[in-house]
């Protein structure tokens, strides 16, 4: 018999009130604990030491919830005993989905490219209607534990499965290691460790919980985390606000100051300085290109020069920053001709790049990133790509977020399907709280960056700059190109990664505020990462060892596979991550469109329509996920750089559609063979039909029951 579609059950509420009881003092608690450390701030304390307050606190809690949630369960392991009220899935499954690419990244690609960056929120945002609608009641009817689970019992065989298991692990891999790249990012922010050590400090935080209690722990330490993060993004988007408007509700100011930003940007476009700057690295790319033709000379040339600069500077007994900039210009200068090769073209790249107006950004109230609907064949065919890459990134982030397996899992850990569709309005719910106010911390940035930072003297430039070139000269670098001694837009650059890090910094905050910022940008990586491990490691041990290998293996000993492989894959993704990227979002979209590729034909169809069958399913995620990897391979510069590509961009571009969106046709692709190969093969049997009218039409829920 179906569920009734009653409410909560007496045993839900009692639970319910007992979590509402313990988070509200752990809220409380985490208030006391920032107001203490801001007490401490005006004391005296030390940035290291606020910093490494903030890190080991929240770390050890985050620990101690894994500690106490520790189980060997199956049920508990694998879905939380299935008991989660549907409020605190939702947050739960908000602190999964507000990865280090939300948190981080979010505010940083609407900072540097305005309406586009937009696309990213109605995505994602989007994704979650797809989710309820579509998915996450009739997964959760079924009572498994896994996806690839489900596609073995929907289609039968193991074939669905073993590629189920492939592309869960593919997906989830790709996105882990970005999260850990966001883990080591952070935690080097708050300690002042490299960039490596960093990355394998904030790795225990994510293993003490997925590794001990597996789902139950996660769960409940990413309803724990979803709060820091949540007060970590609102503090400082608030306090902005009431600094710049007199208002503590940025989202009725908003408009306000995107108008200032807007003048403000007139002004730049029209300041000389800003002219001579532009004027400047339009001389540095052509310079660039020159060198490409023969780099072997223009190597020696860049010693001699570089050489006698500093031989200059000394003797003029220029400022000591001067100098040492031009010292380790020397000394990192390229020493073989490939690298050189590698390093005129990108230099060539980024002065071609910010010599645009506004440094390479389009305005903010701009509705679209470039071109012009008014303008020539050329800004007309600029502006029909751009808006065609706006929708094809929404439709691939959409479809991606409907069909990522870590976020589908979730619905599984609720007591009943009602409670999971409930979960899903709660989830996009606390998701919207950051998502709305994303757009309004990406204009007040830049509010400060163009009225108070842009005209600095070089010598007065806050140390927020030193600190973060220092730890990564791709993230944040000034130089006086046009040896003035004050800051031009132009002579700035910001990397997407540090606007929401920065942010509190950039508006002259309490240090508390950006250590709060960073604490809560490392509860939603490690949120994440916990989620996406465990995904994994449950997709090998219970799906791939479990369902195929051994069948007869005991509980425990799936169990403590998992918790072993939880450990190896977080290790790799460490090692891949300490490599470092130079954009996070450009590979959390990679995962969405595999995602998108690989499961959302088949789930959907595998619920709506009965003729799918197991060949097609099959034939359907293999031939999607080829697609789109193939797009990708061919289209995306760093894997076309990694396979040896050659062949021309233009020619491997489709209706020129950036490698980013490769989902929008891995998906029609694998939907398509889907069908065809279902409609020409036997149909389905008997138990895969029962499957879908289990689904779909429970006994208990036809009208008349």
């Amino acid at each position: 018999m179906g569920e009734q579609p009653s409410g909560p059950s007496e045993e839900t509420r009692v639970f319910t009130r007992v979590l509402n009881r313990r988070y509200s003092v752990y809220t409380v608690g985490a208030l006391i604990f920032i107001a203490a450390l801001a007490l401490m701030e005006r004391k005296g304390w030390p940035r290291s030491w606020i910093g490494g307050t903030f890190l080991i606190a929240t770390v050890v809690v985050y620990a101690a919830i894994g500690l106490l949630s520790r189980t060997t369960e199956e049920a508990e392991y694998y879905v939380a005993g299935r008991r989660v009220p549907a409020i605190f899935n939702g947050m739960a499954t908000a602190a999964d989905w507000m990865s280090a690419a939300s948190f981080i990244g979010t505010a940083g690609v609407l900072y540097l490219q305005g309406f586009a960056g937009l696309a990213y929120i109605l995505g994602w945002t989007g994704g979650y209607c797809l989710v309820a609608l579509l998915l996450a009641p009739y997964l959760r009817r079924m009572g498994f534990y896994t996806i690839p689970e489900f596609l073995g019992a929907r289609y039968g065989g193991t074939l669905p499965r073993l590629v189920g298991v492939s592309a869960a692990v593919l997906v989830s891999f790709v996105y882990v290691v970005v999260q850990i790249y966001g883990v080591g990012l952070i935690t080097s922010h708050l300690t002042g460790f490299s960039f490596e050590i960093g990355i394998f400090v904030g790795l225990g935080g994510v293993l003490v919980c997925s590794f001990l209690g597996g789902m139950r722990a996660v769960t409940w330490t990413q309803v724990a985390q979803y709060i820091v993060l949540i007060l970590a993004y609102l503090t400082p988007v608030v306090w902005l606000s009431i600094n710049q408007t007199g208002s503590p509700f940025p989202l009725f100011t908003y408009g306000q100051q995107l108008e200032q930003v807007g003048r403000r940007e007139q002004e730049l476009l029209n300041d000389p300085r800003e002219q001579a700057v532009i004027q400047q690295l339009r001389v540095r790319a052509e310079d660039a290109q020159r060198k490409l033709a023969d780099v072997r000379q223009a190597m020696v040339d860049d010693t001699e020069t570089m050489t006698a600069q500093v031989r200059a500077l000394r003797a003029a007994d220029a400022p000591l920053a001067r100098v040492q900039q031009a010292e380790r210009r020397l000394a990192t200068r390229p020493q073989t001709e490939a690298d050189a090769s590698a390093a005129y073209r990108q230099e060539r790249n980024v002065a071609q790049q910010r010599a645009q107006p506004l440094a390479g950004m389009p305005p903010m109230a701009l509705p679209h990133a470039s071109g012009d609907p008014q303008g020539d064949a050329a800004a007309r065919q600029q502006y029909e790509s751009t808006r065609r890459n706006f929708l094809a990134l929404v439709i691939c982030l959409m479809l991606g977020t409907a069909a990522m397996p870590h976020i589908l899992t979730r619905y599984y850990t609720t007591p009943t399907v009602l409670e999971a569709r409930r979960s899903v309005a709660w989830s996009l719910f606390f998701i919207a709280l950051l998502y709305m106010a994303a757009p309004a911390l990406a204009v007040m940035v830049k509010y400060e960056v163009f009225t108070h930072l842009v005209g600095t003297p070089f010598d007065e430039l806050p140390s927020w700059i030193r600190r973060w070139s220092k730890l990564d000269p791709s993230l944040v670098s000034v130089e006086d190109l046009n040896g003035d001694g004050l800051l031009q837009l132009a002579e700035l650059h910001l990397g997407t990664d540090v606007i929401v890090l920065a942010a509190p910094e950039i508006g002259g905050l309490p240090l508390v505020v950006t250590y709060l910022v960073a604490a809560g940008g490392l509860a939603a990586a490690l949120s994440t990462a916990d989620g996406l491990l465990l995904t994994i490691s449950n997709a090998l041990s219970y799906d791939l060892y479990y369902g195929m290998i051994n069948p007869r293996a005991p509980a425990l000993r799936r169990v403590m596979l998992s918790k072993f492989l939880v450990l190896v894959v977080a290790l790799l993704a460490a090692f891949l991550a300490s490599m470092r990227f130079a954009d996070i979002l450009q590979f959390v979209t990679a995962a969405f469109s595999l995602a998108a590729a690989a499961f959302f034909p088949a789930l959907v169809l595998g619920i709506f329509w009965r003729r799918a069958n197991r060949i097609g399913a099959t034939l359907g995620m293999l031939s999607g996920l080829a697609v789109c990897a193939w797009y990708m391979v061919f289209n995306h510069p760093t894997l076309r750089q990694l396979f040896g590509v050659t062949r021309p961009l233009q020619e491997c571009r489709w209706w020129d559609v950036d490698a980013a969106a490769a989902g929008v046709f891995g998906v029609p692709v694998g939907a398509l063979v889907l069908v065809v190969a279902s409609l020409l093969t036997r149909p389905p049997g008997p138990a895969q039909a029962r499957a879908v009218e289990r689904m779909r039409y429970p006994s208990a829920e036809r009208p008349g029951h």
